[in-house]
Parts: structure tokens; C-alpha cells; sequence
């Protein structure tokens, strides 16, 4: 059963922007000095809380802000699609520098060490039981599956991320509508938010509070999208057009 302090944290987020500050080796805000300093921008925006991966970069952020924190820990390996906090290890790692919220991959794709979400689930309220854990999935038949676990929070991060979801490819309305229809377990809505407009979507459509992550910590997308709105314009569709010299 959640303590207090976990319907406080939630009851902080309800409603709020929690700002993804990730970025992986080769690309270009790569290195924990970077995610720090975007955290401390989101919070300067008015950010509410930070998600981020890794002891390294939850470790500097920790430094900058003092925002409540979703610690992932991604590993990617060969043969296995789980790459969310896969295994209790991946978890400790990030369990130690002090999260307030731990997010793990809750689908039932196989795992390394043959270790399950049920598992993980169960050494992580043993050992740490003050943080909330987030289950994060792609479609409601993984979210009803989860239900008995008793997860503190349901993500929608992996939707249109999964076989079982591929289809999708702008924020997930639907699943959030449906996720609430079957429980009352917060939900976070995460992926394919583009728009401050969808931000408020999601919340409407029954998300607790809203995770952005590439559209405000992934400035070469942005630019990317700028660039290819230009590159399409037609020329008729700019309202001025160039001045002869003479």
C-alpha cells in the first residue's frame, strides 16, 4: 500500500509537465553535464519533475535540481527487446542515487537472466519501499495484465515502441482512455507528444500528468522539423515574396 509520502509526490505531479532529459552515446547532447543542465532549464520552464537514465546522469542532475525524479536505467543487449531497466541489478544501479520513482519495461517480453516483471517488482518493494514503481506499456491488455502486481503508476512510454503496437505513431489518447476505463492507478502519458496542445489531450483524455521528452531535450528533431516544414512550403504559400534589387 503507497505511504504518504507517495500520494504527496503524486499529488505534486497531478496535472504537471515532467521533462525527459535522455540522450544516448553519438548523439550530439550526449554526457551527464548536458542532461544536468537541461534538467535545470526544465525546471527554470516550470517543469515539475525530470525523468532520466542512468546512476551517471540521475547523479549530476541530482546536483542541478531539485526536482522529484523517474530513474530508468536502459541497456540494450542482443536478443532481448526489453531494454527499460531489464533486470533488478539495472535497477539497484539507479535505486541507490535516490529516486523518488523507478520505471521498468512491464510487458511480458523476455528478459536477461530469465528474470520477470513480477520478480523485479518484488525485490525492488523489498528493498526500497519508499519509492514508487511505474509500469510502462504499449497496449490495455498489458496494462490489465499488470493490474494485480500492483504497480503505483501505469506508463503508456512503450506504445508504438512494441510489435504489439507498432501501428502507432502520434501520442496514444485512446490507450489512456482505455487504461482508465479498467482502474483508478494513475496514469503518465509518455510518447509522441509533440504539441503543447496534445499535452493537454492527454490529460484530458485521463493522464495524471504528461512526460515530453524530444520535443523540448532533442534540439537537432526540432531543427530537423523546422528545416522540412521549409524545404515543403511552396513558394506560394510564404506571404511575401523577395524584392527585385533594382
Amino acid at each position: 500500500m503507497m505511504n504518504q509520502s507517495g500520494k504527496n509526490l503524486l499529488e505534486k505531479l497531478k496535472h504537471k509537465l515532467i521533462v525527459s532529459c535522455q540522450a544516448r552515446v553519438g548523439w550530439p547532447m550526449y554526457g551527464a553535464e548536458i542532461m544536468a543542465a537541461f534538467a535545470a532549464a526544465a525546471k527554470q520552464g516550470g517543469a515539475a519533475g525530470i525523468r532520466a537514465t542512468g546512476a551517471d546522469n540521475i547523479r549530476k542532475i541530482k546536483e542541478r535540481v531539485d526536482l522529484p525524479i523517474i530513474g530508468i536505467n536502459k541497456q540494450f543487449r542482443d536478443n532481448y527487446n526489453v531494454y527499460i531497466t531489464p533486470t533488478f541489478e539495472s535497477a539497484q544501479e539507479i535505486l541507490e542515487e535516490g529516486i523518488e520513482i523507478i520505471a521498468l519495461d512491464a510487458t511480458p517480453r523476455k528478459r536477461p537472466g530469465g528474470e520477470t516483471v513480477e520478480g523485479i517488482l518484488k525485490k525492488i518493494r523489498g528493498a526500497y519501499p519508499n519509492v514508487l514503481v511505474m509500469g510502462e506499456i504499449s497496449t490495455v491488455d498489458e496494462a490489465e495484465a499488470i493490474l494485480p502486481l500492483g504497480f503505483d503508476i501505469i506508463s503508456t512510454t512503450l506504445s508504438g515502441y512494441t510489435e504489439e503496437s507498432h501501428e502507432v505513431n502520434s501520442v496514444n489518447l485512446e490507450l489512456i482512455r482505455q487504461i482508465r476505463r479498467i482502474t483508478d492507478t494513475p496514469i503518465m502519458a509518455e510518447g509522441r507528444i509533440m504539441r503543447e496542445e496534445e499535452a493537454v489531450e492527454a490529460i484530458n483524455a485521463g493522464a495524471h500528468a504528461v512526460v515530453v521528452g524530444t520535443s523540448i531535450t532533442r534540439p537537432e528533431i526540432i531543427t530537423e522539423r523546422y528545416v522540412k516544414a521549409l524545404k515543403d512550403a511552396k513558394e506560394t504559400q510564404f506571404p511575401f515574396t523577395a524584392l527585385n534589387a533594382d
